[in-house]
C-alpha cells in the first residue's frame, strides 16, 4: 500500500507516464483473472516488462509494495488510476465530425477507461445538429468555448484535415483547454502550458513498412 497521500512529485519522464498506463492495463487483467497479489518480477514475466523499470517508475509516486507479499493488485491499480486522473473521469470533445471523428466518438473503450466523449464540433452546416451513431451531438465550432465551459471539458481531440488543424489548435487553446490529442499530420504551434500529443498514423505505417523491408532483406 502507498505510504504517501500526496502526488506533489518531481517532474516525471514522459516514458514513465506512458508505462503507468501499461501497468494499469496489466493490473486490470490480473484483477479480472482473480489475482490478489503479485511481485514486480512476476508482473514483468507475465507481461514482458522489466521488473527493475517497474519498481523505478512506481518509486516516483510512493512505496506500493509490501515486503514478502509484493503488490496488492486492486490497490495498486486504484492508485495508478488516481495518479493518471482516471478515477474522477475526463470529459472530451472532438473537433471534426468526419469519418475519423465519428468513429472516435462512438468507440466504447474510452468510457471504460474513464473518458467520456461529450461533444463533436464541425464547421459544415449540414452536419451541425446531427448526432453520431452513439448519440454524441455535433455542434457549431463557433460554440466551442461556451460548450467547453458548460460541459467541463478537459481534453480536446483534433480530427480535421491538415490545412484546418492549426486553426483548430488555436480554437482549443483559446477556450482554456490545456490538453490536446491531435490526429492531423504536421507540426503545430501551441501556447505555453498547453500539452499536445500527436498520433500520426502515416508515421506508424511507415515504421511498420520499414520493419517489413528489413525482414525481406535479411531473408
Amino acid at each position: 500500500m502507498a505510504r504517501r497521500s500526496s502526488f506533489k512529485i518531481p517532474r516525471i519522464p514522459e516514458m514513465t507516464v506512458r508505462r503507468l498506463s501499461v501497468y494499469s492495463r496489466c493490473l486490470q487483467q490480473l484483477e479480472e483473472d482473480g489475482v490478489k497479489t503479485i511481485s514486480s518480477q512476476e508482473l514483468a514475466e507475465r507481461f514482458s516488462l522489466n521488473s527493475a523499470q517497474v519498481r523505478k517508475d512506481l518509486a516516483y509516486f510512493g512505496e506500493f509494495g509490501v515486503r514478502g507479499i509484493g503488490y496488492y493488485v486492486k490497490e495498486l491499480r486504484r492508485h495508478l488510476r488516481q495518479i493518471l486522473g482516471l478515477d474522477r473521469g475526463v470529459r472530451v470533445a472532438i473537433i471534426g465530425a468526419g469519418n475519423l471523428g465519428l468513429a472516435l466518438a462512438d468507440y466504447p473503450g474510452f468510457r471504460d477507461d474513464g473518458f467520456e466523449i461529450v461533444a463533436l464540433f464541425d464547421t459544415l452546416k449540414d452536419k451541425i445538429g446531427r448526432r453520431s451513431r452513439g448519440g454524441v451531438l455535433i455542434h457549431d465550432i463557433r460554440e466551442f468555448k461556451r460548450i467547453v465551459r458548460r460541459e467541463g471539458i478537459g481534453i480536446a481531440v483534433i480530427a480535421v484535415p491538415a490545412p484546418a488543424a492549426q486553426a483548430a489548435v488555436q480554437t482549443v487553446a483559446a477556450a482554456g483547454i490545456k490538453a490536446i490529442l491531435n490526429f492531423s499530420p504536421g507540426a503545430f504551434r501551441v501556447p505555453r502550458g498547453v500539452k499536445l500529443k500527436s498520433m500520426d498514423l502515416t508515421v506508424s505505417l511507415e515504421s511498420l513498412s520499414f520493419f517489413l523491408v528489413q525482414g525481406e532483406r535479411s531473408e
